[in-house]
């Protein structure tokens, strides 16, 4: 039975507004990364607010976000008479710089066999609290309390992120080899928990697969694109930042998260136009229309120039 791209993303959209709490933060960011970000990074708080109204968050729950981000550092106000502006800040650009090549990059470079590993000094509970969410965001894995485990993360690279702090002087960092060929099974089983992360890459694409089907058997409307595109990549961001991205020898045989990145894929090249036709349409900043995209924004998911 054929389903055509209204009906799938009018479900898709029924089931988020479902969602309680509706977290509208977490939204808004996603609408800014994904969408705001290539057009310059800046929209009228008017802009976003009508963006955000189709997924259920209404004035006061986007302006209640956009502050909250501003206070956490990841946007900036900027008022002109009794009209608001939200930009990226600085740090914000720098953290979802971060974030978009982890959402929207290849696969896993060729990996050598050798692990980083992170022993953490004795430290006050929330510092260690901090370090070990900063840590699993760049995909290690706590082996025992304190000690944490990455296939080959070059020690260079290991300092933390320039808007958040580094790791403390007296930490340890090993470039090391496993002295049993046979243990990596065995100490990924100890760092991650691939088989809840496995499943839920399993639920995202039993959610999306029927977009795919209805994409390619008909066209979309330019506020259906968006609102599609938007609620795909909040869903796979919400996974894929979970994921440590390990390299494909140390993943189970038949990794759910592969066919959910090409699904992905396959579905935002085919949403991407129409969305941004509907962007252009609704979206303006204090100064007037959105830029066009920045030309980067076709390089995600190895190019979108092809469906």
């Amino acid at each position: 039975m054929h389903t055509d791209t209204a009906t799938v993303t009018h479900a898709l959209l029924t089931r988020f507004r479902r969602q309680r709490p509706l977290r509208g933060g977490s939204l808004i960011v996603t609408i800014f990364g994904d969408s705001i970000m290539p057009r310059g990074g800046a929209i009228a708080l008017g802009s976003l607010i009508r963006l955000a109204m189709p997924f259920g968050l209404n004035e006061r729950l986007v302006r209640t976000a956009t502050a909250r981000l501003a206070l956490d550092g990841w946007v900036e106000a900027r008022r002109a008479g009794k009209l608001s502006e939200y930009r990226l800040s600085k740090s914000g650009r720098e953290r979802f710089a971060e974030a978009t090549q982890r959402i929207y990059g290849g696969a896993t470079a060729h990996w050598t066999g050798r692990w980083t590993l992170i022993v953490l000094p004795a430290m006050r509970a929330a510092e260690r609290q901090r370090l070990r969410k900063e840590l699993a965001w760049q995909g290690f894995g706590e082996l025992s309390s304190g000690v944490f485990a990455h296939p080959e993360a070059p020690a260079d690279e290991v300092a933390l992120q320039a808007w958040a702090s580094p790791l403390p002087g007296n930490a340890l960092v090993f470039d090391a080899n496993l002295a049993n060929t046979q243990a990596p099974g065995a100490l990924i089983k100890m760092g991650w928990d691939l088989a809840e992360l496995g499943k839920r890459y399993q639920r995202f694409v039993q959610r999306f697969e029927r977009a795919l089907h209805a994409l390619q058997l008909s066209s979309i409307e330019p506020e259906a694109a968006f609102i599609l595109r938007t609620l795909l990549i909040h869903e796979y961001r919400r996974l894929h930042l979970r994921d440590p991205l390990l390299p494909e020898s140390l993943l189970p045989a038949h990794w759910p998260g592969a066919r959910a990145a090409a699904l992905c894929r396959d579905i935002y090249v085919r949403v991407f136009v129409p969305s941004e036709i509907y962007l252009s349409s609704v979206a303006t900043r204090l100064s007037g229309a959105l830029p066009p995209p920045d030309r980067a924004v076709l390089q995600r998911f190895d190019g979108l120039e092809h469906p």
